[in-house]
């Protein structure tokens, strides 16, 4: 499956209606982006029963604000509506194959139990 440019009018419904979304935050200008963009690329069709979606951060800055971006390339994971994983940085080919074995074998009922007991206390 081919990658699905995400803006703010498409992003909600995307995230909405797939269980696994992941996000490649990037710009043009950014040597590291145009690094990770094929193994991005890849990935997407290696995995088409998940979407793989990106974030022009130049043309979609409010979006990118809204997540609070500040390095490109970021990637980031959502499941059923959770960020599971975000973190800046290109990743080779083998290290984003082993991402999203975990984030496709999160036990979600645990992640949502988690999220509803709130944060650990300090």
């Amino acid at each position: 499956m081919a990658t699905v440019e995400l803006t703010k009018d498409n992003f909600a419904e995307v995230v909405s209606t797939n269980g696994t979304v992941l996000v490649d935050f990037w710009a043009s200008w950014c040597g590291p982006c145009r690094t990770f963009g094929p193994i991005f690329e890849a990935a997407s069709d290696a995995h088409p029963d998940l979407v793989f979606g990106k974030i022009d951060t130049e043309a979609q800055q409010e979006l990118a604000g809204s997540f609070g971006i500040q390095s490109i390339p970021t990637l980031m994971i959502l499941r059923d509506q959770v960020i599971v994983f975000s973190q800046p940085g290109a990743l080779p080919g083998d290290a984003l194959e082993d991402l999203i074995a975990q984030a496709v074998n999160l036990d979600m009922e645990e992640v949502h139990r988690e999220i509803a007991s709130g944060p650990p206390p300090a």
